[in-house]
């Protein structure tokens, strides 16, 4: 598999895949999981659910690090690449944050979508 190196990249190939709406709906779930009140549309923009989701982890960082922490974990975003990120500027570090998670969420749509046929 292999897993996109950009956001536009990303979207890009859920797009071609048709898997773009099953990526929205993976979100959301892990979001809910977590206990983080965010719900995406299915027809959110690409540029509008990156704004979001940025935003989103953004403020998680900065005033509820344990559900941040949390949603991290539930998601399964592997602790090595977060940890190799900066940290010394928090708005790129939710930047980069929010591209993890996507990328994951994006390894688990594709998977399942993959091995369910």
């Amino acid at each position: 598999m292999h897993v996109p190196a950009t956001f536009n990249e990303l979207i890009e190939k859920a797009e071609d895949l048709n898997l773009y709406k099953k990526l929205i709906q993976q979100l959301n779930k892990d979001f809910l999981f977590a206990n983080i009140d965010l719900d995406f549309s299915e027809e959110i923009l690409p540029s509008s659910l990156k704004l979001m989701l940025h935003e989103t982890v953004y403020h998680l960082i900065q005033e509820k690090f344990v559900e941040y922490l949390n949603l991290l974990y539930i998601i399964d975003v592997p602790e090595d690449k977060v940890r190799q990120l900066d940290g010394s500027d928090t708005l790129q570090l939710a930047e980069d944050v929010s591209f993890l998670i996507l990328k994951r969420e994006w390894q688990k749509v594709w998977f399942r979508n993959k091995y369910s046929e």
